[in-house]
């Protein structure tokens, strides 16, 4: 029997401002809303979180502090930015806000559902866009979205309308969509990854860095669509990124996250005005490349190593 979307999206945790159990609501056109939750209850909330690795042989092993002490709390209906070099631990945060990964120390809430003890309630209300998506590449999109679909509960007809409409904004017409995958660039790729995991009506949508390795005009599309999302879904986003100019295009803040550490926090204006003195040390207006090397010392064209971190089982 199919599971029907609104089901799926029923909590099996107490509505922490009523004592009753709470379900997203469902619009007209199949989303899933946090309209359900008081506006008072974050979307992500985050407490000195701390994610550590062992990492090296039996000699030379040592302790790696992935993710050191974070704190940050969003509201729904934000594009929130986690900006930072390679290595400085934003894909180890998603990881944990989606609960691939264990907490070590810390405490995360996704609408008041914490995500240890009610990690079924959390996982209902969000999905998660990685940078190297999974994917059964000897199937088609449809043949892998409709998979998505079934495994999340969305009703099938929907599904197939949604299905096309998403990846139509995304710049992949129907005649493409019944081509096994490998067939396909890796852009269009990614865009069938995004397109898979709106379609199942997230109400927090976690990106983690979408846009790398896209063509300009593949990023602009992908780009177009989350502000699309944002406009016109009650959704809550989170995108790491390191493309200074998409989180300013994008995200309602910024968060600076260097060595695992949130260093810096605001909006875009906010960050700048922090930052006093252009490129330089000069007198002009600061950019957002200032403002990362203000706070972390380093540009963002330095390239380290990601922090060591679970497979990536998407």
């Amino acid at each position: 029997m199919t599971v029907t979307l609104e089901r799926q999206g029923k909590s099996t945790a107490e509505d922490i401002a009523g004592g009753q159990a709470t379900e997203p609501t469902v619009a007209p056109d199949g989303h899933a809303s946090g309209a359900a939750y008081p506006s008072t209850v974050p979307a992500l909330h985050i407490e000195h979180l701390t994610k550590r690795f062992v990492v090296g042989g039996r000699r030379k092993r040592k302790t790696v502090v992935a993710v050191n002490d974070v704190s940050l709390s969003i509201p729904r209906g934000e594009i929130y930015g986690v900006l930072g070099a390679n290595g400085s631990g934003k894909s180890t945060l998603i990881r944990l806000v989606s609960t691939l990964l264990s907490v070590d120390e810390g405490k995360v809430e996704v609408f008041g559902h914490d995500i240890v003890r009610e990690e079924m309630a959390v996982k209902r209300l969000i999905n998660r866009v990685s940078v190297d998506a999974a994917f059964f590449k000897k199937l088609s999109p449809a043949e892998n979205l409709m998979y998505a679909a079934r495994l999340y509960g969305v009703d099938a007809r929907f599904a197939r309308t949604e299905m096309v409409r998403i990846l139509g904004r995304l710049g992949i017409s129907a005649s493409r969509i019944n081509r096994p995958l490998e067939q396909m660039s890796r852009g269009m790729q990614q865009k069938v990854s995004i397109a898979r995991a709106f379609l199942t009506s997230p109400v927090l949508l976690l990106l983690d860095e979408p846009t790398t390795g896209l063509d300009p005009r593949s990023k602009l599309e992908v780009q177009a669509f989350v502000e699309e999302i944002r406009d016109q879904h009650d959704a809550t986003i989170v995108l790491t990124t390191h493309d200074l100019e998409e989180a300013e295009r994008l995200c309602s803040r910024i968060g600076l996250l260097n060595d695992g550490r949130l260093v810096a926090e605001g909006t875009g204006a906010e960050l700048k005005a922090g930052v006093p003195n252009g490129r330089d040390g000069g007198d002009g207006p600061s950019t957002m490349h200032d403002v990362f090397m203000a706070y972390t010392g380093r540009s963002l064209d330095d390239d380290h190593e990601e922090k060591p971190a679970d497979d990536d089982n998407e």
